[in-house]
Parts: structure tokens; sequence; C-alpha cells
């Protein structure tokens, strides 16, 4: 077998998830390409394996590690875009940069301690 073909299908894999991760402003479609990124290094991992004859099959016990990660990591960004998006109403990434907190929005947020009463104290 030829490594060239799956390298290569790799290596446009990659391209796609990486041009999916800078232009796409939707977190969902974000994730998608992440995921297609992982898939690329799954490829790679599991074509040198079988090209190597790798005994203990590194390439496939890397490749299942990749999986799990992989997983998890959409488990917890769908958790964190579905959170995102029932509040705020919206998954674009751009709209997002709302959530920082400004200077200002600090001392809104804490409220207004009551004032003793002067009157009462001069009377006592």
């Amino acid at each position: 077998m030829h490594l060239a073909y799956p390298a290569v299908l790799a290596v446009l894999l990659f391209c796609t998830g990486l041009y999916g991760v800078l232009a796409r402003r939707n977190a969902i479609l974000m994730l998608m390409s992440v995921e297609l990124m992982l898939n690329a290094v799954n490829l790679n991992l599991v074509a040198f394996d079988v090209w190597l004859r790798d005994t203990l099959h590194a390439g496939q016990a890397l490749t299942l590690f990749t999986i799990a990660v992989a997983a998890a990591e959409i488990g917890i960004g769908l958790a964190i875009v579905l959170l995102v998006h029932r509040n705020r109403g919206t998954a674009d990434i751009d709209r997002l940069r709302d959530l920082a907190e400004t200077p200002g929005d600090a001392d809104a947020a804490v409220p207004p301690q009551p004032q003793p009463d002067t009157k009462a104290e001069a009377t006592a």
C-alpha cells in the first residue's frame, strides 16, 4: 500500500477542517470542523500503523484514544453551545463577545448597602 494516498486524503481533511474553524462563525460548525481535523489525525495514525507493520498496533491504540477524546469534546462542547443558545438565542461566535464583563458592569452587579439612619443615631 502506498502511504501517499491516505496522507493526501488526511491533508485534505485537515485543511477542510482548518478552513471551517477559521472561516465559520457558528459554534456547531466549528465543532464539526474540529472533528474533521481529528479524523485526519486518526487516518494518519492508522495509515502509518499499517505501513510500519507495528506488532503492538500503537497507531490503532492512539486512534481509539483520540476517538474517546473527540467524543468527550463533542459532548461538552454541545452542552456549552446549547446552554449559550438557550440563554442568548444564538450560537454565533461573534455575538458571544458580549459575555465579557466590562468594568462598569461589575459595579452594577453589587447591590447597594443600606445606609444607617443618621437621625436615629442622633436621638439615641
